[in-house]
């Protein structure tokens, strides 16, 4: 998806205008009859030479000129201000370009406070910072990238005006480094789930007063479930993509199409991993009242609804039929319509499997079959020529990293 690079807040440029406070002082002074005891004739010369003498003093304050005399107390006080402040302005300067050259990582990151920490350089810090920059949100920004690839740091930067380090979460020092306590958010996006939650129990551990302010993504379902009733689980906020998505799709294309219907629905889902789960877990808790029947197909169906079971409990309020097969298989489509009427206007798609070009073209397949149901398709990243298919066909085509995005938790991006 393009994305416009990212323009920082501007700042107050407290340099730039002492640099002109001191020189306009000099000048002032001058203008008002105070002279130098190395060059008194400054005091009768031309603009420009005023001009000239009052820049020295940022290089060599006022020892190439002597000391102001003459003139009224004000003048001497505005060329005596320049003296000093000249040179120490010109000097700080100096000093933080080198210390910015030498070190600019540990030079930014000793500054930061009330800034936002992502971990994870994947698709799902990407989607973070859109949705934080969507937000107008100019809060600092640091990513903890693993990967270490120039051109991810450059990507991060411009776009989104990340600072981008390298370094293991989990340690001490780095957590000092990073300035973890003063942070406003703390996101832990890697894909490796226990890694996260080893990195919270570290940060729980060193700052124990951030439990709020830290946010767990957890690749693994089952994980995340097993983990429900721990310390770190109870203090800190986990999500999963699948559930954001889930919850997405299900509260903007799902329950509208629901309401707009007389009878209860039948709801065929076309796949039955991680997000076909988790439709149906949003499913049972958002629109129980609405289901006649939930139709699962998936080359492993039975072990993972077994699976799922084990995480989840099964509504007992709906009729579920499981069906093994797929999906691109037509025997498999004959035996769901020969046990549950599929031709109403009240049947809902949801073509979810991992691969994307199956739920592309089934969907273009049932559209043709069953013109009055609901037809959505699953792909993970935003797809423009998958957009304009459903467009075309009246397809309900939706992306992971889409429905991620527009459905983290506001609170999470509020600046």
């Amino acid at each position: 998806m393009p994305h416009e690079p990212y323009s920082p807040q501007r700042k107050f440029p407290w340099r730039t205008a002492g640099a002109l406070f001191f020189l306009v002082s000099a000048m002032v002074g001058f203008e008002m009859g105070v002279a130098v005891s190395e060059r008194p004739e400054i005091v009768d010369s031309g603009f420009l030479t005023k001009a000239y003498y009052s820049l020295s003093l940022f290089v060599v304050g006022g020892v190439d000129l002597g000391t102001p005399y003459g003139g009224s107390f004000i003048g001497r006080a505005l060329v005596w201000t320049a003296y000093f402040g000249a040179p120490i302005l010109a000097a700080s300067t100096l000093i933080t370009a080198l210390l910015r050259a030498l070190d600019p990582q540990t030079w930014y990151l000793r500054r930061l406070r009330d800034h936002i920490i992502l971990v994870g350089d994947g698709e799902l810090t990407m989607s973070t910072l859109r949705a934080l920059r969507k937000q107008g949100s100019h809060v600092p920004v640091v990513v903890v990238s693993n990967s270490g690839e120039r051109i991810v740091a450059d990507e991060l930067k411009q776009n989104f005006g990340a600072m981008v380090v390298t370094g293991d979460i989990s340690n001490a020092f780095f957590i000092e480094q990073l300035r973890a306590k003063f942070a406003r958010r703390i996101f832990l996006l890697e894909d490796n789930s226990l890694r996260s939650y080893e990195a919270a129990a570290g940060l729980l551990e060193r700052a124990p007063g951030i439990g709020d302010r830290v946010i767990i993504h957890c690749a693994s379902l089952r994980f995340m479930r097993s983990m429900d009733n721990t310390a770190v689980a109870q203090r800190c906020e986990i999500f999963n993509t699948y559930h954001l998505a889930a919850s997405g799709l299900v509260r903007s294309q799902m329950l509208p199409q629901f309401r707009d219907t007389s009878a209860k629905d039948v709801v065929i889902l076309a796949g039955f991993g991680r997000f076909g789960q988790t439709v149906l877990e949003e499913l049972q808790k958002s629109a129980l009242g609405e289901l006649d029947t939930v139709v699962i197909i998936d080359r492993d169906a039975h072990r993972r609804v077994l699976v799922a079971d084990e995480q989840m409990e099964f509504s007992g309020a709906y009729r579920r039929e499981l069906f093994e097969g797929d999906i691109a298989h037509p025997e498999v489509w004959e035996r769901v319509q020969r046990t549950v009427d599929i031709s109403g206007d009240n049947t809902v798609f949801v073509l979810g499997t991992g691969r994307e070009e199956e739920n592309l073209r089934m969907s273009l397949w049932l559209r043709q079959k069953y013109p009055g149901a609901m037809v959505i398709s699953r792909t993970t990243r935003e797809s423009l020529f998958a957009s304009e298919v459903g467009r075309e066909h009246n397809i309900t085509s939706v992306s992971i990293t889409q429905l991620v995005e527009e459905n983290l938790p506001p609170h999470w991006l509020r600046p």
